[in-house]
């Protein structure tokens, strides 16, 4: 089914996003440049305000990226060494980096076969008394059961952290993502529904105290220069990046609003395509559609013919994390998260950005069936 003649069609556009911006934040970029503020500047101030405004939330900490955003937040809401934290089998690896990095335990737990979000009834059944945090992941654009996980952790005194990366945006009975923990930590990645213009990060939180641990902790513990309380790291959010993120921060909603109807058109579309189980949003939330998540059997066939038509589907995640090399000490294998790794052998990512078009979004569908017809 290889067409070389066609139009590639890409799972992310980020060329597209970066145009839009272009004139508006070339005049700051060669400010930053001249002024040499590298670091600190005050488009990181700027950012951080707008950002904390977007989610609702009183303080946002930037920082150098998503997995520092996680450990940070960890860190500042008391999670130690030895302490358990609870996660999702269906997520980013970086999730249990965090918790391991801080040398923390990753207490895994499955997923809800509909959704692919976090389980509470499993959350439930795994907190012990070494329990520390509740750290749900907001995963392909829409919140985790955040009311159920809320009540869960109060009834046990525990914290809960947003894993927040992939739902910029996202909300749920109109309050936004970032917003429903103790801190949530989110990723601005490139591929990101608000990317920076390379790795960046942040933590948003209603909490001073952790907001201010946070920066202790993401300036190498120092509360004044040469004066390190903690040991900490360096993970602070370039005055560049502030740039670009809060020229697209303009643009979110908007940028949203297109990938939910593209999302839509995509279940039009793919009504007729039976062989294709469509992903659905929890009653009450409102998708921000990081990602179009499709599940298809033979699906790594799937995905090749689909490469050699010109279509840039990904998958979001091929090994749940325990079944990753890096987590093998956990000591847990094929059979103990059965829904998780069933969705792992499944899952496609069909291309999703703000400016895809009908036309590409019919090829891909017709690409789809077709290779599904050849079974």
């Amino acid at each position: 089914m290889e067409n070389t003649d066609m139009e590639q069609i890409p799972l992310v556009d980020l060329q597209a996003q970066q145009a839009e911006i272009l004139s508006e934040i070339r005049p700051e970029l060669d400010e930053v440049l001249s002024s040499a503020a590298f670091i600190g500047g005050p488009a990181v101030g700027r950012f951080e305000s707008e950002y904390a405004r977007f989610t609702g939330t009183s303080h946002c900490v930037g920082v150098g990226n998503g997995t520092d955003a996680l450990e940070l937040a960890l860190r500042a809401a008391g999670v130690r060494a030895g302490g358990e934290v609870i996660i999702p089998a269906n997520t980013f690896v970086a999730t249990a980096e965090a918790v391991a990095r801080i040398g923390a335990v990753p207490v895994i737990v499955d997923v809800d076969p509909e959704y692919l979000l976090i389980d509470p009834k499993k959350v439930s059944q795994a907190v012990t008394t070494k329990t520390q945090a509740i750290l749900p992941v907001h995963l392909f654009g829409q919140l985790a059961p955040m009311e159920e996980i809320l009540a869960i952790a109060q009834s046990f005194e525990i914290a809960v952290i947003e894993d927040a990366a992939q739902s910029q945006g996202a909300s749920y009975g109109g309050k936004v993502s970032g917003s429903f923990g103790i801190a949530a930590a989110t990723s601005f990645y490139p591929g990101k529904n608000l990317g920076a213009a390379g790795d960046a990060g942040a933590v948003t939180t209603n909490d001073p105290d952790i907001a201010a641990q946070i920066r202790l902790l993401g300036g190498h513990g120092s509360s004044a220069k040469y004066v390190h309380d903690v040991v900490g790291m360096n993970s602070r959010l370039d005055t560049i990046q502030a740039v670009v993120l809060s020229a697209k921060l303009k643009r979110l909603a908007r940028w949203n609003a297109l990938r939910r109807d593209a999302a839509a058109r995509y279940g039009e579309l793919l009504a007729e395509v039976p062989a294709v189980t469509v992903p659905q949003s929890r009653p009450g939330n409102t998708d921000a559609w990081h990602l179009y998540v499709v599940r298809v059997d033979d699906r790594d066939r799937v995905l090749d013919e689909l490469h050699s038509a010109g279509i840039g589907a990904g998958i979001h995640y091929p090994t749940p994390v325990h079944l990753t090399k890096a987590f093998s000490y956990l000591g847990q294998g094929e059979g103990d998260f059965p829904v998780a790794e069933r969705a792992a052998g499944r899952i496609l990512s069909l291309p999703l950005f703000p400016h895809i078009t009908l036309e590409q979004q019919r090829r891909v569908v017709q690409s789809l069936a077709e290779t599904l017809r050849m079974r």
